[in-house]
């Protein structure tokens, strides 16, 4: 795979679980993970880590990323996306002379990303007429049949399914927000890691978890334990 990039986005700051790209994650930093399936995938020119951290990039680098440069602080607020934080990433390296065909974003708390998913991925989307590509998950209840509450009483957002089977609803999914791949001009020109024609990697529920509280960590953590057993990590 030629001219192809990986960047691990792990600023420093975090509200709800503090120091959370860092964090201990059976046994090792949470970020460690995204790192070693991203140079274990064998598949890109440069593994790198975006941060405006020097302790996150200390790990980072121990790991065996590359932290070139810091992340500004106008990229490390609460208000620059993900998208703005990698068109910040490809103009510095654009300033050394360096360019790619290929990025992949790889979040630092997706310990159930594997250098297997990544490599596969990967050549999914080179192999197609795509722009980019993302891992979905589908969704374990039809959203189709969700409830509302209003005034007290419970009603049937969506009333047309509501004698519908379960099964005979069309299955719906949702990113799983663990790593992007995209094509290089789709992203620069869309400012977007879902342009264009994009592709799904359907990915399993039990190696999909959102790490937003302390429960949640807690939870991730024994799913992993339990697919590490399965050898599914």
């Amino acid at each position: 795979m030629d001219n192809a990039i990986a960047v691990i986005t792990a600023r420093g700051g975090s509200k709800r679980i503090p120091r959370k790209n860092i964090k201990e994650f059976c046994g090792k930093p949470i970020m460690e993970y995204s790192i070693q399936a991203a140079l274990g995938a064998g598949i890109f020119d440069e593994v790198m880590v975006s941060t405006d951290d020097s302790e996150i990039a200390d790990i980072a680098r121990r790991a065996g990323a590359s932290v070139p440069f810091m992340r500004s602080e106008k990229m490390a607020n609460d208000y620059a996306t993900t998208a703005d934080v990698l068109a910040e990433v490809l103009e510095q390296y654009e300033k050394v002379g360096k360019q790619f065909a290929l990025i992949c974003c790889i979040y630092p708390t997706a310990p159930f990303v594997t250098a297997e998913k990544i490599k596969k991925a990967g050549e999914t989307l080179l192999q197609s007429d795509a722009d980019t590509l993302i891992p979905v998950v589908r969704y374990s209840f039809p959203p189709q049949r969700a409830l509302l509450i209003r005034d007290g009483f419970v009603s049937y957002q969506y009333p047309q399914y509501a004698l519908t089977r379960s099964q005979d609803l069309e299955p719906i999914y949702h990113d799983c927000g663990q790593f992007y791949f995209c094509r290089m001009e789709p992203f620069l020109s869309s400012r977007s890691l879902v342009c264009g024609k994009t592709l799904p990697y359907i990915i399993p529920e039990e190696e999909v978890q959102d790490i937003d509280t302390i429960a949640d960590w807690h939870l991730a953590e024994l799913k992993y334990e339990c697919l590490k057993r399965l050898g599914r990590v």
